[in-house]
């Protein structure tokens, strides 16, 4: 099978692999170079640190949508797939019709719900149990494609976005393959999406991150492991910048203002919510590094009754 592979991120990178492992991968595309760093130098994405260090030869067009020296190039190639997984572009039609069997996308939910940009982090967000990857062939719509196979994953009460993307990347590219092989052998028959089912996923904004008090603490809490390590969370202590890395549901009520720190141990801080007692275990000062709270205080004061705004 030649295959041609298009991602981006480091969640691409384990599908990248398998899939050099088990098949002929004739190209990868993947997008810019992009300024990285204090230095804003240049860097490659994982996807093409990957496809260089096993010659694999890479495309990095700005679009592809209206680019026919890139299409022409597909076309050259004669891919029997075209595998996508977090590339960071819109495939035109053109371009989806290119390949043998089809092009294939990797998403990280159980569609139809959480079509979009962030999945993991709104998935756990909204206190989920489950997520999973779904393989789809793609139409011109934004993971509306009909469904070819998916996997499941129990989602825990603490585990953070970062940790759960880790998880759904190893199982993703193995779901690849075995979607792959099972299209070859004609062994799946794809369903169609219920697009009344569907939920989205929006692309996650800074201006979102900051820690809405009156919330309860089971919803807080999942906002913040939501968010870690995208955006990673905060609130204001004092006027000054607090990123929250780390929390714990407590089976406390408080009669408290919302916001309000009413305990400080090596535990961490207990903060009064909209429903219950929150208790805050990893912090982030401006010009310092994280944190566990029961670290922080030992050369720092955090004060009784302060507002957490």
């Amino acid at each position: 099978m030649k295959i041609i592979f298009m991602g981006t991120p480091q969640f691409s990178v384990p599908s990248l692999q398998s899939l050099i492992n088990e098949f002929e991968v004739a190209a990868v595309f993947t997008q810019p170079d992009r300024p990285k760093g204090r230095g804003k130098n240049l860097a490659m994405s994982p996807v093409k640190q990957l496809a260089t260090s096993c010659n694999v030869p890479v495309y990095q067009p700005l679009k592809l949508k209206n680019n026919n020296e890139m299409i022409d190039k597909i076309k050259e190639l004669k891919p029997d797939f075209i595998v996508v997984v977090a590339f960071g572009q819109i495939l035109p039609k053109e371009i989806l019709d290119i390949p043998k069997y089809g092009c294939v996308n990797l998403h990280a939910s159980l569609l139809p719900k959480y079509r979009g940009a962030a999945p993991i982090n709104w998935c756990i967000i909204n206190g989920e149990s489950s997520s999973g990857n779904t393989t789809m062939l793609m139409d011109v719509g934004l993971d509306t494609g009909d469904i070819l196979l998916t996997n499941e994953v129990k989602i825990s009460n603490d585990i953070t976005a970062g940790e759960l993307t880790d998880i759904l990347s190893n199982t993703g590219a193995k779901l690849l393959v075995e979607t792959i092989n099972a299209v070859i052998n004609n062994k799946i028959q794809p369903i169609k999406q219920e697009d009344k089912a569907s939920t989205y996923a929006s692309k996650l904004d800074k201006k979102m991150a900051s820690i809405d008090w009156a919330c309860s603490n089971t919803n807080i809490h999942n906002f913040i492991r939501g968010l870690n390590p995208s955006l990673i969370a905060y609130t204001h202590y004092n006027d000054t910048v607090m990123k929250i890395y780390k929390s714990r549901i407590l089976n406390e009520l408080s009669d408290k203002q919302v916001g309000c720190i009413i305990d400080v141990s090596k535990e961490g801080l207990k903060v009064s919510t909209g429903s219950g007692v929150l208790l805050i275990e990893e912090i982030q000062f401006p010009g310092k590094k994280p944190l566990k709270v029961k670290d922080y205080i030992i050369g720092n004061k955090i004060d009784l009754g302060m507002i957490l705004k």
